[in-house]
């Protein structure tokens, strides 16, 4: 029994360690992971990814960088951390859907040259990132996790709820982890208790954590049932334009109360 509860635990491990190298470009040497269930873990990675972000923001803050510059380098080193993975799928996403012919969608989204729409995409999302992250005046650390988290359960509802849409891709291999909506109540669960742990150290975050679950939850389903409703389903490049965009519009809300 302790010999199979030491395995259960190592598997584990190695599973949170082949979704924290997917997702992310922290170096870890260790050979021979499987990514079938990284995206089962990608909730948790998005807390991890907003905590380093936290982390960043508040060194800046200590030696008194400005707001809107330190800003700009939080959103610089969010692309340097997930190495721009999922801003990559907002750019075939939108040189895909600038496409008026739905049949040809997904060929342009294969092509790995960036067109004009992606371009703006990339430049617009990037932007409203940053300004709402300037706007954000405070807990900035709870807003970055928080966002993080959320976009990413927003990538599980995608491959949750709807079909895949390639016979291959690099994508594909999700579905394998999220398979129904029992696949989705980990990470709600996980995403509603740094809400409620928040509140708990800090009665004061009691409205910001009620507009981050409420907004977080409602813009992450809508993101991925509007990007859905364009192609039919989802792809690869989908998932990661559902996480920066839920990432994003989240961040915007809150400015309204952080």
């Amino acid at each position: 029994m302790q010999r199979h509860r030491r395995c259960w635990w190592k598997q584990l491990g190695l599973e949170i360690i082949a979704a924290i190298t997917f997702y992310t470009c922290i170096p870890i040497s260790i050979n021979n992971l499987e990514f079938q269930r990284v995206a089962y873990w990608s909730p948790l990675i998005g807390l991890i990814i907003g905590g380093i972000l936290g982390l960043v923001d508040l060194g800046l803050h200590l030696i008194g960088m400005p707001v809107l510059t330190s800003s700009a380098l939080i959103v610089s080193f969010w692309i340097l951390l997930t190495g721009g993975l999922h801003l990559d799928g907002v750019i075939d996403a939108a040189d895909g859907l600038a496409v008026q012919d739905p049949q040809r969608r997904l060929e342009v989204m294969v092509d790995s040259a960036t067109g004009a729409f992606g371009a703006m995409a990339a430049i617009a999302l990037l932007l409203i990132k940053t300004v709402a992250l300037a706007d954000l005046h405070s807990s900035h650390w709870l807003g970055l996790i928080t966002v993080c988290g959320w976009g990413r359960w927003g990538q599980q509802i995608a491959i949750a709820l709807y079909p895949y849409l390639k016979p291959a891709g690099k994508g594909k291999f999700h579905s394998s982890a999220i398979t129904s909506y029992r696949d989705l109540v980990p990470g709600l669960i996980l995403m509603l208790s740094l809400s409620a742990i928040s509140v708990l150290v800090d009665k004061s975050l009691l409205k910001l954590a009620l507009f981050t679950v409420i907004g977080g939850s409602a813009i992450a389903y809508l993101t991925a049932a509007w990007f859905a409703r364009q192609l039919g389903g989802h792809t690869g490049d989908t998932y990661g334009a559902v996480v920066e965009w839920t990432e994003a519009l989240l961040l915007c809300v809150l400015t309204v109360v952080g």
